[in-house]
This record gives C-alpha cells, structure tokens and sequence, in this order.
C-alpha cells in the first residue's frame, strides 16, 4: 500500500521550542510522528535543520525542514509509489534525495519524521502492533518481547540545567524490581523522596527540575548529588535494589585534552583541570564509594584512547552515547577499539528507523548491550517505547 499524501507541520517540544510533525495518508487512515530534540548534541549527529532567522524562535525554526517534507520528501514518495512496509527502501530514497552524509540539506528532522510515520503506517497494514513490526524488520527474536529495567534521570547537571554541577544526569535503575510496574513504583518513590531532600538541604528553589525532569539543586559536585540519590534510596528502603547510573556528558567540559570540572566558572583555574588518567581515577573513587553500575559517556566524543584504557578497569555498564551517535562507521570504530560495551541509541541522532535498527544490530553482534534514548525535548509521541521490539 503506498502513501497518497504527506504533510509537516511545527508543533512544540517539552522545552517550548519549535520542532517537526509529519503525517501520512494512505488507504488504512493518517499516521503522525513527531520529531524530538536534544540539548547536549554530539558534533557527529546527523543535522537537526534549524532556520536560523534570530528574529522568529530564537533561531530555533523548523519552517525549511517542515518545507523539506512538503516540497520535496512528500511529492518524491508518492511518486515512487513505494509500499510502506518497504522501510528501507523509503529511508534510502529519502537518504539520496538529501545527497549528504549527515542529512544536512533536508534535515534529519524533516527525513526522521517521515521515516517513522511509515513505520506506523505499515505495522497497521500487517494489522500488528508497532513493537512487533520493528521486531520483524530488526530480525529480532519475538517469543517472549522483555521489557528493559527503566532508568530514570532524576538529578540534573551540565547543559541541562543551572547551577555549577559539570555532569549531566544520575539516573536511578530499580534493579531489584520484579515487574516493570513496580520498577515503575520504586522509581517514582526514590524521586519524590530525593526532591523533597534536596528542598531541605538547598532551599525551596531545589525542587525546582531540568530540562529532563530531574531535580536541579545548585550543587558543586557528584558526590553531593550521589550523597542525596542515596540518601532517597534508602528511605524508601530499596538499599541494594536500586542502583545509580552517571552520564557526565564531558564533550562540554573538555578543554586542551583535559576535563574542567567548573567549566561552568567563567574564570575557571586550568591547573585544576583533570587529564583523562586523572578523570579515570575520579570515576573509580566514585564506583567504590556509590552503587554505581552504569556510567554513560565517561570522557569526550573523540577522546578515543581514554575511552579503551578506562574500559579495561571497570567491570560496569560503559555506554557510548556522544562517542558513537548512533553512526555505524563510528560503531565500528567503538567496538574494534573496545571503549565501551553498551550502545545508546537515539533515533534522531541518524535520522531514520532503518539506519537506527542496523546501528542496534551491529551493537548486538558485538555482544554489546543497547539503551533506548529519549532526547532533552522530547514529545508526545511514544515511538521509542516500541522499540522494546529490537
């Protein structure tokens, strides 16, 4: 069944900024997909197509990407009568048609859009649920469909939010749950708790959250954060049930090959700085002293040597995130240089769900775990949740 029309629009994010909506038509009805955004992007993502004209939306428009889809992606796809349930072959029309190697003409937001509303569109033409569909195109294993152990981002630092904290995210994983639902439970116990700490210990303003819905208390270090998730933990009573999981984003804080923890000081001491052996160290005071299992994105995007010493020293959850932007050609790198063992995966940072399943796939084959991603604008839409089906 092919599409018979396409249309983008400008809706809103979680941040109020503008972003892309697209639908499709075809005879089963209209399938929506709306394109999230994120704060703390790496340089190798595939482009976010953004206007640029200071004057309407602080620059952040997505007029020309929402006129990419409708003067050029739609007409293209309708005329090359394409089936929807050829997934690729539709993300590689809409690859050639941008003719870039980050999607910097049409935009990732504009081809991502697109891409994802087909999916929907052809699950509803097999008349299955959007999970098993991905599951049929990633080749997955379907008998029984395992949902992960959420992680919630429950304090934020670094670009998502005020204050002096240079790390980005602690998360919190109820481990030791028995059901997704009372994973569920347990998290949202160990937040409100932690929010309510972080009010009596930083004021009534430290309940105040981030950009992802964490708590942003203004605090110096990681181990003030730590100390307080602990603390919330254990009130609650699920000591040793749930663990803590860091992303310190240091792409932001990495200066003349080493890292500044008070980047956020605008005359901040360079004989502070730390050196990745250094940095390396930090991280292992840290792993002794917290439950820490997971540690995402531990040094710079393109700091490549650090990230394999530092692997062979710890026996915890090392994601790539900026390191690898959900890019093949920088998955390769990452698995034969061995700096990580688990994947993050976030759809727009490569701009279609067929390139996003061979990037997951390829991290399977290496025997790395892969971590679904939602960005720091993030939407209504909840297509990230079906791929629970990879």
């Amino acid at each position: 069944m092919s599409i018979t029309k396409v249309h983008a629009r400008t809706v809103y994010d979680s941040r109020g900024n503008p972003t892309v909506e697209v639908e499709i038509t075809t005879e089963n009805g209209l399938f929506r997909a709306i394109v999230p955004s994120g704060a703390s992007t790496g340089i190798h993502e595939a482009v976010e197509l953004r206007d640029g004209n200071k004057s309407e939306w602080m620059g952040k428009g997505v007029t020309k990407a929402v006129s990419n889809v409708n003067s050029i992606i739609g007409p293209a796809l309708i005329k090359s009568d394409l089936c929807v349930t050829n997934q690729k072959g539709i993300d590689e029309l809409m690859i050639s048609l941008d003719g870039t190697s980050n999607k910097s003409r049409l935009g990732a937001n504009a081809i991502l859009g697109v891409s994802l509303c087909v999916a929907r569109a052809a699950a509803a033409q097999k008349g299955i649920t959007l999970y098993k569909y991905i599951a049929e195109l990633a080749d997955a294993r379907q008998d029984p469909f395992v949902i992960p152990v959420p992680f919630f981002n429950v304090l934020n630092g670094g670009a998502h939010a005020g204050g002096s904290l240079a790390m980005q995210e602690f998360k919190i994983a109820p481990v030791g749950a028995q059901s997704f639902a009372e994973a569920m439970r347990m998290g949202s116990e160990v937040y409100h708790h932690l929010k309510i700490l972080a009010k009596e210990q930083y004021g009534p303003s430290a309940g105040n959250v981030g950009d992802e819905g964490g708590v942003a208390p203004d605090i110096d270090t990681a181990e003030d954060a730590l100390d307080m998730i602990v603390k919330a933990i254990n009130i609650c009573g699920y000591e040793g049930r749930v663990k803590v999981g860091i992303d310190s984003a240091p792409s932001v804080f990495y200066k003349d090959g080493k890292y500044d923890l008070n980047f956020k000081e605008p005359n901040s001491d360079p004989s502070h700085w730390l050196s990745p052996a250094q940095l390396a160290e930090y991280y292992h005071s840290l792993l002794k002293k917290y439950p820490i299992i997971s540690l995402e994105d531990p040094y710079a995007e393109d700091d490549w040597s650090s990230w394999s010493a530092f692997l062979k020293t710890v026996n915890v959850q090392i994601i790539a995130d900026d390191l690898t932007c959900t890019n093949k050609t920088r998955i390769a790198r990452a698995i034969e240089e061995k700096c990580a063992n688990t994947l993050l995966l976030k759809l727009n940072q490569i701009g279609t769900l067929t390139e996003s399943i061979e990037a997951a796939n390829q991290a399977f084959d290496a025997g790395w775990g892969v971590m679904i991603s939602h960005r720091s604008g993030e939407t209504e839409d909840p297509f990230i949740a079906d791929l629970v089906g990879l």
